[in-house]
């Protein structure tokens, strides 16, 4: 798993369910409900602003509900601990990604240098097709 995130997530903000997982564990995962399903409440929720929020949205992607309600099933591992352990670090990730605001694009122009470098590998590349031409002969 990765290293651990320094985030910590109210408990009324999600809710953790447990369900039968498919996966490792031999008999025990026929009995036994080890599989994860957390449901994080993005419209209640105080841990982002609104930009984080839209920026979530879109890292969520079709774990998202109508409802905006974001859904990690975490099933890999044996032990309900582990898996409910391994959704809360999947879901501090996500907050953590989306809290991190992209920078602003400037948009800029070429330098005469870049311009004058782009013309001459184009001249370049024009002299290297000529010579794939036909051979004359200069008699």
């Amino acid at each position: 798993m990765a290293e651990q995130a320094a985030l910590d997530i109210p408990e009324r903000d999600y809710t953790l369910s447990f369900v039968r997982a498919a996966g490792p564990g031999g008999q025990n995962v026929n009995k036994v409900a080890s599989a994860v399903q957390l449901r994080f409440d993005l419209r209640g929720t105080r841990l982002l602003d609104v930009g984080g929020k839209a920026r979530l949205r879109v890292l969520a992607g079709r774990r998202l509900t109508d409802q905006d309600v974001l859904v990690l099933i975490a099933r890999n591992h044996r032990t309900q601990e582990a898996n409910r352990r391994e959704a809360l670090q999947r879901l501090s990730e996500l907050i953590l990604a989306a809290r991190v605001v992209p920078r602003q694009r400037r948009a800029t122009q070429p330098t005469r240098a870049s311009k004058l470098r782009r013309v001459e590998g184009k001249v370049q590349h024009k002299r290297i097709k000529q010579l794939r031409g036909r051979v004359r002969d200069h008699d």
